[in-house]
């Protein structure tokens, strides 16, 4: 659509300057884009098909058309690989964290939303490079900001050899400093720590704990990476470790008023982290779920609606919830009283065989509005037999909401199992768009978290 045929964009601060007219022009304009939708006939064609993976076709109320039928998930797909593949890991408060900023800043203001960052203060990090590829983390009583070239060698049986000018490679050493310390005191020029998990669940990157400092970096190597080094078996390591103090991580926030801004019905938020862990290029964690948002965004934009649209990216969630519980700590009273749902989408697209059911996660494990309003979604649409819950569980960003009384859930793609079931390479380097994404689960998110929002938005 050209710029001209747009439907104008009213910011907040310029309601009181605008008459009714220009107000009921915008609405009547969404509107007229949403007809548009229902009345092309391989639009509501389209929309009306039976859903990938649905077990009935489906039986959609008016508002679902211009979701449906527009939500694509390989228009998502193309933001991810800005994310995943093109800026990698995005570290709470680091520059790779900032680069993602500064993409969906860029993409959310393209959308002509009002976008806004938040700063927050987080911790230090500590890194590693491996070999100009392999990102580590590096422990903080090691040697920080410098690059030590030298053969390894893996130290097996705790047996030391002579390891003067050698890095020495640990596989699932004993907890606690000792073999870290003895491998120093053998000559070595640096500790590389790697662990290979017992069960399917492999291991990530970490930073190694010691119990007093050391004049040699010590880093903590994920389990491919490790598997890698011992099936190589010889030759030269290059690793820098980095120490990142003072550091800013940011939240982005993206408003759009409701189409009657004359009457405040509050706020639906539709939310997902943006940085990942040490290692991971997080694709689906959260990369998935932060393309979720950039795609509803774009088609929510204008269709109109009661509430006020808010979507929010945090920053540091990995670091325990840091963005959110930021952002809800600066919330006046009368703020929380206007959210009326807050859906969180956390892993929304892994490709794991088993991640069959999706599920619906509240703290209390008890039913709320962004709960049952995806669960209605799912009866429309076809896909209730994959939607499990809602049932208790934490550990992402809707869990801040939640404390405050505000309706909030988290929303994911795992095993039938229950909810602890994720996929083994959780938190690892593998985490990437070709090993961990669905486009079909990616889509059924979008057409579920989308229809959910957009009807609890357009009630009045």
């Amino acid at each position: 659509m050209s710029r001209a045929r747009r439907p104008a964009y009213v910011r907040p601060e310029n309601f009181g300057r605008l008459g009714d007219d220009l107000r009921r022009r915008d609405f009547f304009a969404a509107a007229a884009g949403v007809a548009a939708v229902v009345a092309n006939p391989a639009s509501a064609l389209a929309a009306g098909e039976q859903r990938p993976g649905a077990s009935h076709l489906p039986d959609l109320d008016l508002g679902d058309f211009p979701v449906v039928a527009r939500v694509r998930a390989r228009n998502a797909l193309e933001h991810l690989k800005v994310l995943s593949d093109r800026i990698g890991p995005r570290i709470g408060g680091t520059a790779s964290e900032h680069r993602a900023r500064d993409f969906l800043v860029r993409e959310l203001k393209a959308l002509r939303y009002q976008v806004t960052t938040q700063p927050f203060t987080v911790p230090d990090k500590y890194l590693a490079d491996v070999n100009g590829g392999w990102q580590a983390g590096a422990s903080r009583s090691g040697s920080l900001g410098v690059t030590v070239k030298a053969p390894f060698v893996e130290v097996t049986d705790g047996v030391l050899p002579d390891l003067t000018g050698k890095i020495a490679f640990y596989v699932n050493a004993p907890a606690g400093s000792a073999p870290t310390h003895a491998a120093i005191e053998r000559g070595a020029v640096a500790v590389v720590l790697g662990r290979i998990s017992a069960t399917a669940n492999k291991s990530s990157a970490f930073s190694p704990t010691l119990d007093r400092d050391v004049t040699v970096p010590v880093i903590g190597l994920a389990q491919v990476h490790t598997e890698k080094l011992r099936a190589q078996g010889s030759g030269e390591l290059t690793i820098s470790t980095v120490h990142h103090p003072n550091l800013t991580s940011y939240n982005v926030i993206a408003d759009r008023p409701a189409t009657f801004p004359w009457r405040d019905n509050g706020v639906v938020m539709v939310t997902a982290h943006y940085d990942t862990v040490p290692g991971s290029p997080g694709a689906n964690d959260d990369g998935s779920g932060t393309v979720l948002c950039l795609e509803l965004a774009r088609v929510l934009r204008y269709l109109p609606t009661h509430k006020a649209l808010r979507f929010a990216l945090w920053g540091s969630e990995e670091q325990g919830l840091l963005g959110s519980r930021h952002y809800v700590s600066q919330l006046p009273p009368e703020e929380i009283a206007r959210i009326k749902g807050v859906f969180q989408n956390d892993m929304v697209a892994t490709s794991h065989d088993p991640a069959t059911a999706y599920w619906l996660l509240s703290v209390d494990g008890a039913d709320n509005a962004t709960t049952a309003g995806v669960r209605a979604a799912a009866q429309r649409l076809g896909y209730d037999p994959r939607v499990h819950g809602p049932v208790a569980r934490g550990s992402s960003d809707h869990v801040p909401f939640h404390e405050k009384g505000m309706a909030s859930a988290n929303f994911s793609w795992r095993g039938e199992g229950g909810p602890a079931q994720l996929e083994p390479i959780y938190h690892t380097p593998e985490d990437t768009i070709r090993d961990n994404i669905s486009l079909e689960r990616l889509q059924v998110s979008l057409e579920l978290i989308g229809s959910a929002a957009y009807r609890l938005a357009g009630q009045k």
